[in-house]
């Protein structure tokens, strides 16, 4: 690997890529529509299942400002009171059968940070619902840094703000030199934005090989356990 493409900084995505899914977000996903009026078994909440799912990745009150009509009554409280509903069902849900780690995401960034590469999670998630992911997996002290919408004034994924913010906050020298990592076609959007030599996509969460490639992944790999042979140059 030449030196203006050494990754110093690697961006990961939590939900669906560092942290097992197994269809918890989804799931607070429903119960948060539910709050709108858009219940299982109609065509309103097919249509609205379809927009969820392709939004994947990016602020969750965002995707439900996409699911209101355009200059509705009380539009912008009907979508902050659909986001807090998530974030209580997505916590209960915690409560319920806890969170895990994907299987060797652990160990895959402990290699990363073994040699030298910093760490920062990023998410869609609020800053609130962030914390209690970190809280329940212990991961405060395994990275270098967390960042959500709620640091870069709301403007998350797509938009290359997190990685970008990320990498100023962590005295990156050259975009180049950052890796981002994410399940979603948001995810490799973003980082694609921000100039990172590399955007790879993961096939444990939200969107498929296909999709990924098509918002431009560098590349798509199994897992995050296959990071860190990517980031370290030591696999093609």
């Amino acid at each position: 690997m030449s030196e203006a493409s050494k990754i110093t900084l690697a961006c990961l995505d939590l939900a669906g890529t560092t942290v097992g899914d197994h269809g918890l977000v989804e799931s607070a996903f429903v119960d948060a529509l539910a709050t709108l009026g858009i219940v299982a078994g109609t065509a309103a909440f097919d249509q609205a299942m379809i927009r969820v799912r392709e939004s994947r990745g990016r602020p969750k009150v965002e995707i439900f400002r996409q699911l209101i009509p355009e200059g509705a009554a009380g539009g912008e409280v009907w979508a902050r009171t659909a986001n807090l509903s998530f974030e209580r069902s997505y916590d209960a849900a915690i409560d319920r059968v806890g969170l895990a780690p994907v299987p060797g995401a652990e160990a895959a960034l402990d290699k990363l940070a073994g040699a030298g590469v910093r760490l920062c999670l990023m998410t869609g998630f609020s800053r609130g619902t962030l914390g209690r992911v970190l809280d329940t997996l212990d991961w405060w002290k395994r990275v270098d840094l967390v960042i959500c919408p709620d640091d870069v004034g709301g403007r998350g994924r797509p938009w290359p703000d997190l990685v970008l913010t990320a990498a100023l906050r962590l005295q990156v020298e050259d975009v180049r030199h950052v890796a981002v990592c994410g399940d979603t076609a948001s995810d490799i959007l973003s980082g694609r934005r921000a100039g990172a030599s590399i955007v790879a996509g993961v096939l444990t969460g939200a969107h498929d090989r296909e999709q990924l490639l098509g918002a431009g992944a560098t590349h798509v790999i199994d897992s995050i356990v296959d990071l860190p042979d990517l980031v370290l140059g030591t696999t093609g």
